[in-house]
C-alpha cells in the first residue's frame, strides 16, 4: 500500500467519524439512553413520576446539541476571528 492509499483510507475513516459525531442518529441514541438510565435510576430511588423527571436531562442534552452549531458559528465570528486578527 502506498502513502497515498494510506491517506485516502485515513480520510475515509475521518469522514465517517465526523458524520457519526454530527448525526441525528447519534443524538437520538444518546437522548434515549440518557432517558432510560436516568429513569431507571430514579425508579430505583423511588422518586415519584420518575419517568417524567428523567425527561429533563434527556431533553436538556437534546436542546444543547441543537443549539451548539449556532453557538459555534457565533463564537467563530465574534471571538475566534477577532482574536486571530490580533496576532
Amino acid at each position: 500500500m502506498t502513502d497515498i492509499d494510506d491517506i485516502k483510507t485515513r480520510n475515509i475513516r475521518v469522514e465517517a467519524d465526523k458524520a457519526w459525531e454530527t448525526s441525528k442518529t447519534r443524538r437520538a441514541l444518546i437522548t434515549v439512553g440518557t432517558y432510560i438510565i436516568v429513569g431507571s435510576y430514579l425508579i430505583y430511588l423511588g422518586v415519584e413520576n420518575a419517568l417524567w423527571h428523567a425527561a429533563v436531562p434527556a431533553g436538556a442534552y437534546l436542546i444543547s446539541t441543537q443549539t451548539l452549531p449556532l453557538l459555534r458559528r457565533l463564537w467563530i465570528e465574534h471571538i475566534y476571528r477577532k482574536n486571530s486578527s490580533d496576532i
